[in-house]
């Protein structure tokens, strides 16, 4: 009893002498001096100033702690507002003060509100504030070690807070609002490499430009140290709210464990469901991850997955993708390596991509094709919107090339067989760089219509201008002209070279914008929708009339050739030729004139010039008419266009080609009597 008893007198001297301290600690707590000493030591140190507008508050039931309100700091010696908090907390235990000891109770923030920075130099406005050294130490050798940070929190909360990000490189903002963040106990020794975290959970809603976003994330327990780590199922969910568009995208990582130097991951699962419009994707991927600490590298050694879009608008309705390959990021080298293989339909696609850099992105990759039609996949052009557009009266969308600016490209592309807007090439070969938001595709071979192609192509983001430079050997160039402009004008194989440049912020301005040079040389081909023998035929019959004889173009019919060349000088989106050279067994054909792209309509002017007859070239009965120059002018729409055979201009000609047949016939006549008497004279 007396042992009790004594007990009971040394708990009551200790309760009696917390007591007199507590009461002694509050009575001697100068508010006021805490604030000014504060903010001296926020000036002296960060060239910051700090404002604590409420007063400091010291609490000593249920825990000690301090309360403050109203508090800002500005950005370095500046007056203009880095961080704002309406109130915070701090709680601590009181028994380990008495030996020394610091053990947090609790951490209460409200209304914080922060503002990040990277300037266009890329230095971050809080810097500083990180350990960021203001002056070097004169003497570098007496300084102390690094104290070890201890750490031990029961409880973090923090509401109502609002982060903003801003990068002046990209001109660019994000904010974060609404943001809470709880925890229960929260322990860290630096010296001993140990952190635990229970109960962590995370809410934010933020925006991104015009798009909402919230976040989520659900932690339970997760441990770090030396010899053993891991931690329970962790959830992190993200959705997206747009105008007219949608997103919701959870990841779960489970089977966590390890230690401070090697983490790994038993499954990282993600899955995807988004909408914009009429289009919805659907998406899941899941791969073990292995995280290196001390290498700062992650690793998803086995992707497996698959992406589901529907639409509409696509011919088929629905595409799956399956989805298998690996990614590797190195954060210490600011690096990534990701191998990909899908099929798209009837497409197998393999790609690598890496990424030497992260910040200005850099990009290095390699895809290769077995097949791919893009037509397939695209909403079919019906024949009225095509006439609409034809006549210029639908409202053309602007080209955007802005995604061209920024990251930097550079890679290979490898196509076994494509189609795209109707042309179909096969054994594609293609070098790409993307720099300063121009687009350069050189060399960039292919085979197409039998023959072949090489050349380069040119986009340029800045003025939306493009350059082509393509020489196509051993073409048929009426299955292309076909595909590329539904036109049926020519047959004939041979080359076509293209040196052409345009600018515009639409298509129909760039055709008029188009300038530069074409050549087109054809062998054992024809001109479709005139033919030219049965034409001149037809002439004899008229060569009396004073009007001329317009038809449309039919067809059925044609003017075979042996071979057809043209070289065109393109400005404004007027192509002209000068030199058309086109032969037959019985006819010449030469023309000038222009070809209106722009406009979508030609004003040209051939000579036909009848040379022979060749009855199995259709020139039976033209033997009248060697030597003669026929005119025929081709004029109108490119899908409406008209010759016309100018038979009044040809009447002088006739009259004239008539005397020079009746004067040949004389002068041969007087040379033949002329020697019949000169031989009388001499006797012979």
């Amino acid at each position: 009893m007396k042992a009790l008893r004594l007990v009971a007198i040394g708990l009551g001297a200790v309760v009696a002498l917390l007591a007199v301290g507590a009461g002694v600690l509050y009575v001697l707590f100068d508010g006021e001096k805490v604030k000014a000493e504060l903010s001296r030591a926020m000036l002296d140190q960060k060239q910051r100033t700090l404002v604590i507008e409420g007063q400091p508050q010291l609490s000593l039931w249920p825990d000690v702690g301090v309360a403050l309100d109203r508090v800002t700091l500005s950005e370095p010696s500046s007056k203009e507002e880095f961080v704002a908090l309406e109130s915070a907390r701090v709680s601590v235990a009181l028994v380990p003060l008495l030996s020394q000891q610091v053990q947090v109770r609790g951490l209460e923030l409200n209304g914080l509100k922060a503002t990040a920075i990277k300037t266009k130099s890329g230095r971050l406005n809080f810097s500083d504030l990180m350990g960021e050294p203001a002056k070097p130490s004169a003497d570098t050798s007496a300084s102390a070690p690094a104290q070890p940070l201890h750490i031990d929190i029961a409880s973090i909360k923090v509401t109502d807070a609002q982060l903003t990000w801003r990068d002046e490189k990209s001109n660019s903002t994000t904010v974060v609002s609404n943001m809470n963040v709880a925890t229960g106990r929260v322990q860290a020794d630096t010296a001993q490499k140990t952190a635990t975290i229970d109960g962590l959970a995370l809410s934010a809603k933020g925006m991104r430009g015009v798009d909402a976003f919230e976040l989520k994330l659900d932690a339970p327990q997760l441990t770090l140290a030396p010899d053993k780590s891991g931690g329970d199922t962790v959830r992190l969910e993200a959705i997206l709210s747009g105008r007219e568009r949608q997103a919701q995208a959870v990841m779960t990582l489970t089977g966590v464990q390890g230690n401070a130097d090697a983490l790994t991951i038993g499954s990282l699962a993600l899955k995807l469901d988004a909408k914009s419009g009429d289009t919805t994707v659907k998406g899941q991927l899941s791969s073990p991850v292995a995280v290196n600490m001390a290498a700062q590298t992650v690793a998803l050694p086995q992707l497996a997955g698959s992406l589901e879009v529907a639409s509409p608008k696509m011919p088929m309705k629905q595409v799956k993708l399956p989805v298998s390959g690996s990614v590797r990021v190195d954060a210490a080298r600011k690096s990534a390596a990701l191998n990909l293989a899908t099929q798209f339909d009837a497409s197998k696609i393999a790609a690598k991509v890496t990424v030497p850099q992260f910040s200005p992105l850099a990009l290095v990759f390699d895809l290769d094709v077995d097949q791919l039609n893009v037509d397939k996949y695209l909403p079919p052009k019906t024949h009225a919107a095509a006439a609409k557009a034809d006549k210029g009266t639908a409202q053309e969308t602007a080209l955007d090339l802005s995604a061209l600016e920024g990251p930097n490209v550079r890679g290979s592309v490898r196509i076994g067989a494509l189609q795209v807007s109707g042309i179909k090439v096969d054994k594609v070969n293609a070098m790409v760089r993307l720099a300063g938001g121009q687009l350069d595709i050189a060399p960039l071979t292919m085979n197409l219509y039998q023959g072949s192609a090489n050349g380069r192509l040119s986009v340029n983001a800045v003025g939306n201008r493009v350059a082509i430079q393509q020489n196509l050997a051993g073409i048929q160039i009426n299955p292309l002209m076909k595909d590329v402009m539904d036109k049926d004008l020519l047959e004939g194989r041979g080359n076509v070279a293209l040196d052409l440049r345009s600018h515009g912020a639409t298509v129909s301005a760039m055709k008029k914008a188009l300038s530069g040079t074409a050549v087109l040389s054809l062998k054992d081909g024809a001109i479709k929708g005139i033919n030219l023998a049965q034409t001149l035929r037809d002439v004899q019959n008229k060569l009396g009339g004073k009007s001329d004889s317009t038809q449309q173009a039919k067809a059925g019919e044609k003017t075979d050739f042996s071979e057809l060349s043209a070289s065109f000088k393109v400005a404004n989106g007027v192509a002209h030729n000068e030199d058309l050279a086109m032969k037959s067994p019985f006819i010449r054909l030469a023309g000038a004139g222009d070809i209106d792209i722009g406009a979508g309509q030609m004003n040209y002017l051939a000579k036909a010039s009848v040379v022979g007859s060749s009855e199995g070239q259709g020139g039976k009965g033209l033997d009248q008419l060697k030597g003669l120059t026929v005119p025929v002018r081709l004029s109108g729409p490119f899908d409406n266009l008209a010759y016309k055979i100018e038979f009044s201009s040809m009447v002088g000609e006739v009259a004239k080609a008539r005397l020079e047949e009746k004067k040949q016939e004389i002068t041969t006549q007087i040379e033949e009597k002329a020697k019949d008497l000169l031989k009388g004279l001499l006797g012979r």
